[in-house]
């Protein structure tokens, strides 16, 4: 001791000097007094390590859960989360918030999305009177006005390619944007997510769709393929779907696509189907210049540039595409695989140069679209040469029949004409036998003179 004051008390008393408080624990042991005030920890502390024990008697709260980097422990929110240790917001969740609320005010509105697309210029009609309609069912339901009820459910038809899948996208946003829908989302399927291979199987799988789709859009591609003849599980998946839309009116839309003529076949197979499908929006196949924008569009969204000779070339590809198209046209998914085709080969070209700039990196020039020009004039040229190759065996072939029916028509004529000869030979020997006959008779005739008996009739009656 010193003073009247043990070692223990000098320490604290110089802990006092230097923070302004005694740490109330023993400076040797750790340990805290008994009956001593138990000094509560300042904002942003950590808390009392586990084990300690509060002056209630209590345990300790559980030690805080570590969590990773950008994510917030349970109960708290994404403010406090952030913060750090001694106070404040990291940078990360600083601008985390800001940069996600500009994203959702620069994405453009579904109104505007649908604007922005090429072509397609009655379907931008058509969409745009059903919003309208739309918009005024809401508005009289929320000022309690009768409202005739109004079928959105739709039949899209037409050729692939032709922009079915993104409108219905599109009008899934706006549906959510003008309260008709609450989620918005858009689930596509065909048939292969709807029917399965055993009985039972079917329903549970096309309700779990249904499902998910409540709130949206179900999107049903090629919805041809479930009434196939002869008749198989794709009628059960058309039943539980029709079903999902009666007892989810307000809720769910099923949008049911395909091929023109087969969709007018599908939805006239089914009374149900028929009387909920009553409104078609006819999507037509792009013209050349609406294929040759779509082409531009991907070359600006991705940052690539179209030199002028590139571009000529470009067109007059689309221009012969659209030309000589068949049944199995895709439009637009034609031009995205055209336009992957290019920059391939533009990215062989330009890997050979050592150090490319930017400009050489976006360029696009003729020699990338040239290598599948010639390359498919090759290819057309093979056929040519296979298909000449056939035609000409198969004429060879020909010729060699006609020769051989040739031959046989000869032969016959040959005996046809030996037993004319001989004919003429008979009828020959036959006319001299009769002139022979006449010959022999004829002086028979001659040596009989007629008897005169006019004459004598008059000698014996001079009178008369």
């Amino acid at each position: 001791m010193t003073n009247g004051k043990s070692i223990r008390d000098l320490m604290n008393d110089v802990l006092e000097d230097l923070y302004g408080t005694t740490s109330g624990t023993d400076p040797v042991t750790g340990d805290k007094p008994a009956g001593a005030p138990q000094e509560q920890a300042p904002a942003g502390e950590d808390a009392a390590p586990a084990g300690t024990e509060e002056e209630a008697g209590e345990p300790a709260a559980p030690p805080a859960q570590e969590t990773a980097p950008g994510e917030t422990a349970a109960g708290e929110t994404p403010e406090q989360g952030g913060a750090a240790a001694g106070g404040g917001q990291t940078q990360e969740s600083a601008q985390a918030a800001p940069e996600g609320a500009a994203a959702a005010e620069d994405e453009p509105s579904g109104m505007e999305q649908l604007d922005e697309l090429i072509g397609l210029t009655t379907i931008k009609e058509d969409v745009k009177e059903l919003v309208n309609l739309m918009k005024m069912q809401k508005l009289r339901e929320d000022q309690g006005l009768k409202s005739a009820p109004v079928s959105l459910h739709l039949v899209f038809s037409g050729n692939p390619g032709t922009g079915k899948t993104t409108v219905a996208r599109i009008l899934a946003k706006i549906y959510k944007e003008i309260g008709i829908l609450s989620g918005g989302q858009l689930i596509e399927v065909d048939r292969s997510g709807l029917v399965a291979g055993y009985i039972g199987q079917t329903a549970i799988k096309t309700q779990e769709k249904c499902q998910e789709a409540l709130g949206g859009i179900l999107f049903i591609d090629e919805a041809y393929t479930l009434a196939k003849e002869g008749g198989d599980f794709g009628q059960e998946a058309i039943d539980t779907i029709l079903k999902a839309m009666e007892d989810n009116r307000k809720n769910l839309v099923v949008i049911v696509a395909g091929y023109t003529e087969l969709m007018k076949n599908f939805i006239n197979s089914n009374p149900g189907l028929k009387s909920r499908f009553n409104k078609y929006m006819e999507f037509p196949d792009y013209t050349v210049e609406e294929l040759m924008g779509i082409f531009e569009l991907n070359c600006k969204k991705y940052d690539y540039v179209l030199s002028d000779e590139a571009r000529k070339v470009v067109l007059e590809t689309i221009t012969s595409m659209v030309e000589n198209k068949g049944e199995n046209f895709a439009n637009a998914r034609e031009v995205r695989n055209l336009f992957e085709t290019i920059i391939t080969n533009q990215a062989s070209r330009v890997a050979l140069i050592e150090h490319p700039t930017s400009e050489q990196i976006k360029l696009i020039d003729p020699e990338d679209l040239l290598q599948d020009i010639r390359k498919a004039q090759e290819e057309a040229e093979q056929e040519a040469a296979r298909k000449a190759e056939e035609i000409e065996e198969i004429t060879g072939e020909a010729l060699k029949v006609l020769e051989a029916l040739g031959e046989g028509e000869g032969e016959e004529a040959g005996e046809t004409g030996e037993a004319g000869e001989t004919g003429g030979t008979a009828g020959e020997e036959a006319g001299e036998a009769s002139e022979e006959d006449a010959g022999e008779a004829q002086p028979a005739l001659t040596e009989t003179p007629a008897e005169p008996v006019a004459e004598e009739e008059s000698e014996e009656n001079p009178d008369e």
